[in-house]
């Protein structure tokens, strides 16, 4: 080894081995130092009325609420790796003072602000909108299914229950008439009117038991069998009672749903895209549904039904609730556009860029309309009657009803051809034995898709649809991607409604983070993002400082 080589001193016990400030090794232009100044800024003092006054002193709501968002933004989910991340990554260490909460106290701070979480969410999207980021305008829907943290073989399907539960009370009907008591034979006489609940055969089974213990002891051989066949029948009628008081829970947590899981009766069994065995399966889990606007998400909502039908009134009724308003525009894609849901915008003024299930068929480049379709067909307004190809009347007969999953009336006009036999075209107008056609058309339906037509095939609505393909796809993408947010890991939809809210705001933190970087008007890129940063700090803050102490901040 040659004399004259020197290696820096090492000393790893050395007294202080941390600069005073730890921050100075956190760069300028991290995004731990935006989130720092937005959860500062923030109110939080509906946070006050969670915590009691007596007792030992809680940890502050603002540093917990900064480190479980640093930890979202960082793909960390897990309330034990956080533990961790507090000893060891001086990011955290900066971020909660050095104060260390362990795992269960994370976790009990996630539970406890559930029911905030969600105004925290609100106030973050309205400051991006004072700062330029969103509008509110114009909201893009679309919704993607999330799997449960529940076991996917813990299955419980409607139409089996409903299936036992009536082979069940055909059985308590028989054991009843089998009882010999007196009591239980004036039960037995109106079995078939009595009204089987849990209580009932719970009454009628401390009666019976009554009469039992107040029987005389048996004797003989055959009163002995009669009174051990008396307690089966007791016992059998225990467990029958517990079994329906099982189905009917059952049912109940279903909700007019066709299938829930046990271990998270707030799920739902449905198909995902992420199907390894390719077969199919259903799994338990939950349809996201969110509105985003430049990426950042703008509200969202959680629903137990798989198809996005039934989802769009009730998740755009939920915004005014948040803004205090509408938007002005909704941009969705097909699977949204029903009779329901574009007359919940008409009503509500709300302009409905949403497809409906025949918009891209009809819209190709080699579409040939259908000439025997009843779009197709000549339509007297007037007169109320269509003409069919030959030139024949169809006259109107009637109005049929029809009522969708969500209790929607809808009513359709009916038309008959007076007479199609021996007609030269009748094998490609319609297959059906009778020998007059009747077609059924929707009116108000037929209006609705012209208005929304006009609306996307309008030099704005093509953007838009555009814009579609790349708001809340990307969103999804980014959250299943690359911030590995695949799954929930909660279990009831309070719990899994408060994982998400946590996740939204720290995306739409982490998003905001994204856009300082990107290219400026002039086409460079932003050099200047350690003074970016100051400035949003010094917005937050509300503070005033001269030009050259801001030089001397960001030199």
């Amino acid at each position: 080894m040659p004399e004259n080589l020197h290696f820096r001193s090492y000393d790893p016990d050395q007294t202080l081995l941390f600069p005073q400030r730890i921050d100075r090794d956190i760069p300028k232009d991290d995004p731990v130092r935006i989130l720092k100044s937005v959860i500062e800024s923030l109110d939080l003092s509906g946070f006050k009325k969670l915590y009691h006054e007596r007792g030992r002193s809680p940890y502050h709501p603002k540093m917990m609420l900064m480190v479980i968002l640093y930890s979202y933004m960082n793909n960390v989910y897990s309330c034990r790796k956080i533990e961790k991340l507090l000893y060891r990554d001086i990011y955290y260490i900066w971020l909660s003072g050095y104060q260390k909460p362990d795992f269960a106290t994370i976790n009990r701070f996630r539970n406890r602000v559930k029911n905030e979480i969600g105004h925290i969410f609100t106030l973050l999207v309205l400051i991006l909108v004072e700062k330029g980021f969103v509008t509110l305008e114009v909201e893009y829907l679309d919704g993607t299914k999330i799997e449960s943290k529940a076991n996917k073989y813990t299955f419980v399907w409607r139409k089996s229950v409903e299936r036992n539960r009536e082979k069940l009370l055909e059985k308590i009907r028989v054991l009843l008439q089998q009882i010999n008591e007196q009591m239980a034979q004036d039960k037995a006489a109106d079995v078939d009117t009595l009204e089987l609940t849990p209580q009932t055969l719970y009454e009628i089974s401390k009666e019976f038991k009554e009469a039992l213990g107040s029987a005389p002891e048996a004797k003989t051989k055959e009163e002995k069998a009669a009174q051990r066949g008396k307690n089966k029948m007791f016992k059998e009628l225990e467990r029958h009672g517990e079994k329906l008081a099982e189905y009917n829970s059952r049912l109940e947590q279903m909700e007019g749903r066709n299938s829930i899981s046990k271990t998270d009766p707030s799920a739902t069994f449905m198909r995902m895209k992420e199907d390894a065995m390719c077969n199919g399966q259903t799994k338990p889990g939950y349809n996201l549904q969110i509105s985003s606007e430049n990426q950042f998400i703008t509200d969202f909502a959680l629903f137990p039904n798989p198809t996005d039908t039934l989802t769009f009134i009730p998740f755009l009724g939920s915004f005014p609730g948040r803004y205090g308003r509408f938007p002005k525009r909704v941009v969705a894609d097909s699977g949204y556009g029903s009779e329901e849901n574009y007359r919940f915008m008409d009503e509500a003024g709300i302009e409905g860029s949403v497809k409906y299930n025949r918009f891209h068929l009809e819209h190709r480049p080699r579409y040939k309309p259908d000439t025997f379709h009843p779009d197709s067909l000549y339509y007297n307004e007037e007169g109320d009657y269509y003409i069919c190809p030959m030139g024949q009347r169809m006259s109107r007969t009637g109005t049929l009803q029809t009522r969708t999953e969500g209790g929607y009336i809808s009513q359709s006009a009916c038309y008959r051809a007076i007479r199609c036999k021996g007609c030269p075209l009748r094998c490609l107008c319609y297959k059906a034995k009778a020998n007059q056609r009747t077609i059924r058309v929707n009116h108000r339906l037929n209006a609705y898709k012209r208005k929304a037509c006009e609306l996307l095939t309008s030099e704005e609505g093509i953007k838009e649809r555009g814009r579609r393909c790349i708001e809340p796809e990307a969103v999804f993408g980014q959250m299943k991607s690359t911030m590995a947010y695949r799954r929930f890991r909660h279990m009831g939809k309070d719990k899994v409604v408060m994982d998400f809210t946590f996740f939204a705001i720290a995306f739409n933190i982490k998003k905001l983070c994204s856009m300082m970087r990107k290219v400026d008007k002039k086409g460079r890129k932003t050099s200047s993002y350690g003074k970016f940063v100051v400035i949003f700090i010094c917005y937050m803050h509300k503070l005033e400082i001269c030009q050259d102490k801001f030089e001397k901040m960001t030199a």
